[in-house]
């Protein structure tokens, strides 16, 4: 009989779940004030320290369960098969990059914002590149496009909810632009 290994497969989407659930849980405990302090981004003084851990830890803090749980599911659905297509340094920089032009965006346009979904609508985008060769655009990455950041896009203009969609937008720009630039084998 084979024996059966569990094995740490995906080491920063994993620790990515993780930290995040660690932030929930500590944003419990403490009635939000961990949440509001270090895991949302908003307008606050560029002379506060904090602004800039902020500008960064937003993708870590969800406003609850069912928000965490959203996020993680297409995470850990998507992120492994990235992390093993670019290695997980490469994850690392496309996670940290998406959260500061997503915390910029937000900090500059917008009042606070919180939650995962701009680093997931970035893997998702970028999924849509798995199979492409070079000089060639895969039809799954325009239909991804469409549906999803299209949809993004007609939800900010005539839904009046407390979903960021503009994170979902710029994290999808985000995977556009890691998709075309960052080119890298299966290893």
């Amino acid at each position: 009989m084979k024996k059966i290994i569990i094995r740490f497969n995906a080491p920063v989407i994993l620790s990515f779940a993780l930290l995040s659930l660690i932030a929930l849980l500590l944003g419990n405990w403490t009635n939000g004030a961990a949440t509001t302090q270090y895991f949302s981004v908003y307008r606050s003084s560029l002379a506060d320290p904090l602004t800039y851990v902020r500008f960064f830890g937003h993708v870590l803090g969800h406003s609850g369960y069912d928000h965490y749980m959203g996020n993680m599911l297409l995470l850990l659905l998507v992120g492994p098969g990235l992390e093993e297509k670019y290695g997980s340094g490469t994850m690392v920089w496309m996670i940290a990059l998406t959260a500061l032009v997503t915390g910029l965006v937000n900090f500059i346009f917008f009042p606070a914002l919180l939650g995962a979904s701009g680093v997931v609508f970035m893997m998702i985008v970028l999924s849509s590149f798995t199979a492409a060769r070079k000089g060639e655009i895969p039809v799954t990455l325009i239909l991804v496009v469409i549906f999803y950041l299209g949809g993004e896009i007609m939800d900010g203009l005539f839904k009046q909810d407390n979903v960021s969609q503009i994170a979902h937008i710029v994290g999808g720009l985000c995977g556009l632009v890691f998709g075309f630039t960052v080119r890298r084998g299966r290893r």
